[in-house]
């Protein structure tokens, strides 16, 4: 679909969800994957998917250019966390549009942050992530990973026409990478990607949705 559909969308939230049992592992066991550390905290959490969302992301590495690597920033994202998230940028918009109403706002902030009850990121289906070169250096995007689109000025979309060449051609060679392994694009975001998920199932075709949110098993473990 060439339209661009919010998380926030009604028909985001009807995609039935039949979580497949898939367990959350981390990816930190895997060598082949590099793992930033920008949004580490002390459980842990961050680091882990679905372990099918994690195939697909050893596969699309594999499909890269000589000389890049995938740079994993951040997975699993707690419900209380994803819902923290979405409350402090929604009160920064509405703090910003004290004329915005209520759906307005959600519609809003769903651009950059999910709504909590239908996050991909908490049922461990998402993944923010860009390119680095081999000896770690990111390569250009056009903006930071997580920049919103107040800071950057929309060109987070992933299909922003005011970011240069090179951005736009290593987005494409990240979009190509994860396309080919089923992976789909928030295209709010160019950074996060998902599988399994609801966005995922609407955006696919999907009868429905493979993982819901859940809890990790803690101290965070696999399972």
């Amino acid at each position: 679909m060439n339209e661009i559909v919010l998380m926030a969308d009604p028909r985001v939230a009807a995609v039935p969800v039949t979580d497949c049992g898939e367990p959350l592992v981390d990816v930190r066991r895997h060598d082949a994957l590099a793992v930033d550390s920008r949004r580490a905290e002390p459980s842990g959490a961050f680091a882990h998917l679905r372990q099918g969302v994690l195939d697909r992301l050893l596969k699309a590495q594999e499909l890269l250019p000589d000389g890049v690597r995938l740079l994993f920033v951040e997975g699993y994202r707690p419900p209380a966390l994803q819902r923290r998230y979405f409350d402090t940028y929604a009160g920064t918009l509405r703090a910003g549009h004290p004329n915005w109403s209520p759906q307005r706002i959600r519609v809003a902030a769903s651009r950059y942050v999910s709504p909590p009850e239908i996050a991909p990121h908490s049922a461990g289906a998402a993944v923010d992530l860009t390119l680095v070169h081999a000896d770690g250096r990111e390569l250009d995007m056009g903006t930071r990973v997580n920049a919103d689109p107040e800071e950057s000025d929309g060109a987070c979309c992933t299909d922003a026409a005011a970011i240069a060449p090179q951005a736009r051609a290593n987005r494409r060679v990240l979009g190509d990478a994860l396309g080919a392994v089923g992976l789909v694009n928030y295209p709010t975001e160019w950074w996060h990607w998902s599988y399994g998920d609801r966005y995922w199932a609407l955006r696919t075709g999907a009868a429905g949705a493979l993982y819901g949110p859940r809890e990790l098993p803690g101290p965070a473990s696999d399972g």
